[in-house]
Parts: C-alpha cells; sequence; structure tokens
C-alpha cells in the first residue's frame, strides 16, 4: 500500500468528504498502518478551518494519539455560498473569492503550520494536501473558475513554501500537492456529466503516487497517476 515502515500511523483531515472517507477506508485495510484517525466537522464540531484557534486544538488534541507518518489533509470547497465556480470575470465577486481562500489556501496553510509538529522525525513522513489541476498556473488554458483557481494556486505556493522551510530540519518528510482526478462526489456531481473516477480508483492511485516520491526540498505536485504537474 505506502511504504512508511512495518507499523505507521496515519491521519486523514476532512474523513467525511468522498476522497477523505475513501482515504480512511483504503489504510485501514492496509496491515501496516497500525492506527488511522479521521477529523471532520461531523468528528470534531468545533473544528473550523477558518478558525486558527480552532486548529491550535484540534492539534493539541491530536498530540497524544502521534506521531504520525502520514498525514491526508483532503479539506476543500468548490462551491461557497452556493456560488459555483465563475465561467467569466463578470460573475467574480469578493466575498466568494475571500471565502474560497480561507477554505481552500488559508486554513490548510494554517492546518500543516499545526499538524508538522505531529509527523515523526525520526523516518519517512508524508505531509499529502488535495489540490488541482487548475491551480497551476502553467496549465491553465481555458480561463474561467476564477475564485477556485486562485485558491489552489495560492495553495500550491502556500504548500511548497513551507515545504521548503519544514525539510531544512526534516530531511526525511515528503510534502506533496495532490490532484485527485474528478472524482465523484457531491462537490463534482453538479460540473461533472460523466467519466468520473470512483473515489477508492482515485485514492489507490494517489497512495501508489505518494509511496513513489522522494524527499526533496520543497513539495512535489502530481496527480493521481503520480504524473508531475507544472506550478
Amino acid at each position: 500500500m505506502i511504504s512508511l515502515g512495518a507499523s505507521y500511523r496515519a491521519l486523514v483531515v476532512g474523513s467525511s468528504g468522498a476522497i477523505g472517507s475513501a482515504f480512511v477506508r483504503a489504510l485501514q485495510c492496509d496491515p501496516q498502518c497500525q492506527e488511522v484517525l479521521g477529523i471532520s466537522r461531523q468528528t470534531h464540531r468545533d473544528f473550523d478551518l477558518a478558525d486558527e484557534a480552532s486548529i491550535v486544538t484540534t492539534a493539541a488534541g491530536l498530540a497524544q494519539a502521534g506521531p504520525f507518518d502520514l498525514v491526508v489533509d483532503a479539506t476543500g470547497a468548490l462551491a461557497i455560498a452556493q456560488h459555483g465556480p465563475e465561467k467569466s470575470l463578470n460573475a467574480l465577486h469578493a466575498q466568494p473569492l475571500l471565502q474560497s481562500m480561507a477554505v481552500n489556501a488559508v486554513g490548510p496553510a494554517l492546518l500543516f503550520k499545526h499538524l508538522l509538529p505531529l509527523l515523526d522525525t525520526k523516518q519517512r513522513t508524508i505531509y499529502a494536501k488535495l489540490s488541482a489541476r487548475v491551480g497551476s498556473i502553467a496549465d491553465n488554458r481555458k480561463g474561467g473558475w476564477y475564485s477556485y483557481r486562485a485558491a489552489k494556486a495560492a495553495l500550491n505556493m502556500l504548500l511548497h513554501t513551507a515545504a521548503i522551510e519544514a525539510t531544512r530540519k526534516r530531511p526525511h518528510l515528503v510534502v506533496a500537492a495532490l490532484q485527485p482526478g474528478t472524482v465523484e462526489s457531491a462537490l463534482s456531481q453538479p460540473f461533472v456529466a460523466s467519466g468520473a473516477l470512483s473515489p477508492e480508483t482515485s485514492v489507490t492511485g494517489m497512495l501508489k503516487a505518494l509511496d513513489e516520491l522522494p524527499a526533496c526540498s520543497g513539495a512535489h505536485f502530481v496527480d493521481y497517476q503520480g504524473q508531475a504537474i507544472p506550478w
């Protein structure tokens, strides 16, 4: 499944979503995974990505369960306050843009800040965050989806910058921004007619991709098939 020693511990944030819950199930089936913990608004009602104090409290509560060898952040939102992806510049408005930034970039960056100390320092560890191909500036050929694209691009920059700092003291740490593919979920259903991946297929691919990534100075940006995506 994933090479993190004979007995590793995993944490999945956003475990109530389609992809997050698929990660939990996959890791529970791995005989080498000693324990997998899931965090979501359903299991931890006070957990709020938009509130750093709640992230601090959640991380403090997890400290006794660690250290962890694998952390997966599967949080994120495509539609914000009933505002879907913008098809034109005229549809761009400040509040949905700021809310997308808060949920898809700022919150995850603060989550990384407070969960990083919970990772094992003595061996290979992985911190994986769901991103999106539309967050790639180099790969943007269609335009549109302003808020989501901008938030995911900001996320990628924050993650990569934090990974550069983190790997100076943690040379065995792998940090990855993951493109899960278009997955069957409540998030994608309004925008995808057919051909979406099952969460299980996506997660199996992402775990394989993570297993093959080397530790480096900074973060990787790869899809569920392990293919590198330009930043």
